[in-house]
């Protein structure tokens, strides 16, 4: 079952824990109910918000992470569990073991499958990506000709027009992408602790003040897909970070995607990737579980 990914935006709303339930109330009176089984990733946006202590225990022994935004709808603090698969600590004694080379190689598979990705989103856009299908050909060990920025430079300039600049700070196209990326990076975290992998051993990202540096990597590949919903709101009219927005983003997580045996939903093949790359470290398998196309951009795309 993919969990739903639950937002809390009541200023001054209080949660806990209730008898297997998420429980939200304000001035005291219950605003609802969440089964704690049901959910994928908590989104905390209130101001003033507060929460129990044992309903952060009882997320964590669920695996599920719980994510504290700022205005700018960007994550500014996660609570991950400590403990998770049971052979949690021989993974990760393997994935810190892991050497240059492999690392290398398993970054030019990701960023080949994140450039393939854009071209696939720009295709589903009505925009041409046969240059980047290209250019991820190209794409070698390590990617020491930076083939990822070259490709981003082309793609962000076709895919949300030649006046857009990505910043954080900013509202609108860029609180979209704030918020739908905060949702796929809660996504990818809950996946590499499933494998039991730990998510600030990356292969790639050497960001000092990241606790989740996998979960940057892994998350590459997916990234273009909440480009193509923030692209479809934008282009709606939507101007406002208002619920029905919200939810159209969250929904990246059970988008579905082509599988190795047909379609999946997107966390599903988070975890599939995640997993995967436990297994390359531990000498299981050769390479990555990378996930396919968007079918509804792929179908879109053919109707062009």
């Amino acid at each position: 079952m993919i969990g739903r990914v639950i937002e809390v935006a009541t200023d001054g709303a209080h949660l806990s824990m209730e008898r297997g339930f998420l429980a939200i109330h304000a001035a005291r009176d219950l605003l609802g109910k969440v089964a704690l089984d049901d959910i994928g990733a908590l989104v905390v946006h209130g101001h003033g918000a507060t929460f129990s202590a044992n309903l952060v225990a009882r997320l964590a022994a669920r695996g599920t992470p719980m994510v504290i935004c700022g205005s700018n709808h960007a994550p500014v603090s996660f609570v991950l569990p400590v403990d998770g698969h049971h052979e949690q600590g021989h993974r990760m004694q393997a994935q810190a073991d892991a050497g240059q080379p492999l690392r290398k190689r398993l970054w030019r598979d990701l960023v080949r499958s994140k450039i393939r990705t854009q071209a696939e989103a720009l295709n589903g856009a009505g925009e041409r990506g046969g240059a980047l299908m290209e250019m991820a050909k190209k794409v070698r060990s390590g990617d020491p000709d930076n083939l990822e920025a070259q490709a981003a430079r082309r793609y962000w300039g076709l895919m949300m027009g030649p006046d857009f600049r990505r910043d954080r700070d900013l509202p609108g196209l860029n609180g979209f992408l704030n918020y739908g990326y905060m949702v796929l990076r809660a996504a990818t975290a809950r996946s590499i602790l499933a494998a039991g992998l730990h998510p600030s051993l990356s292969i790639h990202h050497r960001s000092r003040g990241s606790a989740l540096r996998l979960a940057d990597d892994l998350m590459e590949p997916f990234r273009p897909h909440v480009d193509a919903l923030a692209r479809g709101l934008d282009r709606a009219g939507v101007t406002e970070m208002d619920r029905d927005a919200k939810a159209q983003l969250a929904a990246v997580a059970i988008l579905d995607l082509q599988g190795r045996n047909g379609a999946a939903p997107l966390q599903t093949c988070l975890d599939r990737l995640a997993l995967s790359l436990a297994q390359v470290y531990l000498g299981d398998r050769e390479a990555l579980e990378l996930p396919g196309a968007d079918l509804a951009l792929a179908a879109a795309a053919r109707q062009k």
